[in-house]
């Protein structure tokens, strides 16, 4: 088998499904958001992106623009562990950095989770034309 080394660029999404929390509660219902998107799962142990999610969203519904060094600051951890994170809920598809400010994709996160639909769709849409080229080349029928 011949691999290629390609550059390109990653974009991962990770789905869990997660039963919803029973009581409404906007707390509750961010982590619940984070968890369902994996964000503070592995060695997150503290739930620094879950924490850094949470204040990223108290200062954009306040107007306010932020940055990896405000964050660092309001959470009292690294900027590097910080910018750490930022790159991941960036590969994801929640937030984009532009010059040295956080946002939301889509301005909300509900247009984020929008996108990030949309995102998913066009992977799982490459996903199925190769696997669909494979099958042809090998002979497998589908069903």
């Amino acid at each position: 088998m011949k691999l290629q080394n390609i550059t390109q660029m990653v974009q991962e999404i990770i789905l869990r499904n997660i039963e919803k929390p029973h009581i409404k509660s906007l707390d509750e219902d961010l982590i619940w958001f984070c968890d369902s998107f994996g964000f503070s799962s592995g060695r997150d142990i503290e739930k620094t992106a879950t924490k850094i999610i949470f204040s990223l969203v108290d200062k954009l519904s306040n107007d306010e623009l932020t940055s990896s060094e405000d964050l660092a600051g309001d959470l009292n951890i690294t900027i590097s562990r910080v910018n750490h994170h930022i790159r991941n809920l960036n590969d994801s598809g929640l937030l984009y950095r532009k010059k040295r400010f956080l946002y939301l994709r889509g301005g909300s996160l509900k247009a984020a989770v929008k996108e990030m639909r949309k995102d998913s769709e066009r992977i799982f849409d490459e996903l199925e034309n190769i696997a669909e080229e494979i099958d042809s080349i090998k002979g497998i029928r589908n069903r």
